[in-house]
């Protein structure tokens, strides 16, 4: 009986070393996400930022994403996570995406490359490339080139601005603190103090027809 038991006992130890593998192994697999949860999930993101994530004017202008660093859209997603973005919407959207649906979204987003939308008063585009380029010295506004990238394309946490809606671009740059309170970057608040109405539109429309 007690050889049994000793038996048992071994057989037991035996196969929890076969199995645990097998049990980490499938713990891994639930971490990650399908390509069909993902396309359905970009689906859902594009009824509001429009076909291949391009962007939308609406009664809101809603962001282009597409193109967009991958680092900066998952920053992004995190603060609304962790709300220090004040975006109801969004607030709701991205609370339910696990970290590997985030990335998998950052990354997706990234590889899409829409023609931009334009609509910008193309009058503008001549000033707000000399600001881009050059900035505004005698207000102590660098040059958006400088982190953005002579494209616009963006680096990392620097996001792309090229095909960038018009009116989102002014928004934002208007009310910088208002939606992003204590957010991450501290880099774009004083810059955007700067900047007058005349000189955030003309920005605006510049980036927004770059491709």
């Amino acid at each position: 009986m007690k050889l049994v038991s000793v038996q048992l006992a071994l057989l037991s130890a035996t196969l929890a070393i076969v199995f645990a593998p097998l049990g980490r192994a499938e713990d891994t697999n639930a971490a990650g996400v399908s390509p069909q949860e993902v396309q359905a999930k970009m689906a859902y993101c594009e009824v509001c930022h429009g076909s291949s994530a391009q962007g939308f004017v609406g009664y809101y202008p809603i962001p282009r994403l597409a193109g967009q660093q991958i680092a900066y859209i998952e920053n992004q997603l995190r603060g609304f996570i962790e709300r220090k973005r004040a975006n109801p919407i969004m607030i709701n959207v991205a609370h339910v995406l696990s970290p590997a649906m985030l990335t998998a979204l950052a990354t997706n987003f990234h590889n899409l490359n829409p023609k931009p939308v334009g609509g910008a008063p193309r009058e503008l585009v001549a000033a707000g490339k000399q600001i881009y380029e050059q900035g505004i010295p005698n207000a102590n506004v660098p040059a958006c080139a400088t982190c953005h990238g002579p494209q616009a394309k963006g680096n990392e946490q620097f996001p792309r601005l090229a095909g960038q809606l018009y009116p989102y671009v002014v928004n934002q740059l208007t009310n910088w603190s208002k939606e992003r309170g204590e957010e991450l970057s501290t880099i774009m608040a004083p810059i955007a103090h700067s900047l007058t109405e005349p000189q955030i539109e003309a920005v605006a429309a510049y980036v927004s027809y770059l491709e």
